[in-house]
């Protein structure tokens, strides 16, 4: 029985902890963006992902190359949000 609560703790603990570093990121993005350091970060970005092309995540987002970072960031918090009430974390991480 105790096995079983100290594992829903660590899950849940867990997720908790995913949740507020995906926040943290989004705001300190939001951050850089104002100091135009984001886009230093977003071309750090494209070069380390393999499993994504940015064409994908433009598609995706249903986003063009003239989208401005605001709908971008708009967009994908749309999304994550939607699929955090319908759809399972594993989608959301992929994101």
């Amino acid at each position: 029985m105790a096995a079983k609560i100290l594992a829903n703790l660590i899950v849940m603990g867990s997720s908790i902890l995913a949740r507020a570093f995906v926040q943290a990121y989004r705001q300190a993005l939001s951050n850089a963006s104002k100091n135009g350091v984001a886009q230093e970060a977003v071309q750090n970005i494209k070069r380390s992902s393999k499993t994504m092309t940015e064409a994908e995540a433009r598609q995706i987002l249903g986003v063009t190359e003239d989208s401005s970072w605001e709908e971008i960031v708009q967009k994908y918090d749309n999304l994550f949000e939607r699929n955090a009430k319908n759809g399972s974390f594993y989608l959301q991480s992929k994101a």
